[in-house]
């Protein structure tokens, strides 16, 4: 990992506290997928114009940690697209509240499917031109 800014499009940002923590004392790996799945979702959602369902999550790669007051950033871009389903690349970065340093601390690929309000897989729409 040597990237030095983020790729894709602001999805979310939010800052952890510390009922977000695990053990150890940082923010919980599960809190952090979390928050990549709903920025992912809403990726989605835009490209399919409505309803869609994560159907796998691949490759995800935990590089540093993530602290309590962290300024935490999902950027999102989509990758590839098939008939019903689209692959979206996650990154989540953080600003440090000491120090401001700007770090990559998780990626992953987000795959989802547009689905109708009865939960059938649907075609995607045409992307816009």
């Amino acid at each position: 990992m040597s990237q030095t800014a983020p790729e894709g499009k602001l999805a979310l940002q939010t800052v952890p506290f510390p009922a977000d923590t695990n053990g150890g004392g940082d923010i919980f790996g599960g809190w952090v997928l979390s928050q990549m799945d709903v920025a992912a979702g809403i990726t989605s959602i835009e490209r399919a114009q409505g309803r869609c369902a994560t159907v796998a999550i691949e490759a995800m790669r935990f590089h540093a940690p993530v602290l309590v007051g962290d300024l935490f950033s999902v950027y999102t871009s989509i990758k590839k697209t098939g008939t019903t389903s689209m692959t979206i690349h996650v990154e989540a970065w953080v600003k440090r509240q000491s120090g401001g340093e700007l770090l990559m601390v998780t990626e992953g690929d987000f795959t989802f499917v547009a689905i109708e309000a009865s939960g059938v897989k649907r075609e995607l729409p045409k992307p816009d031109s």
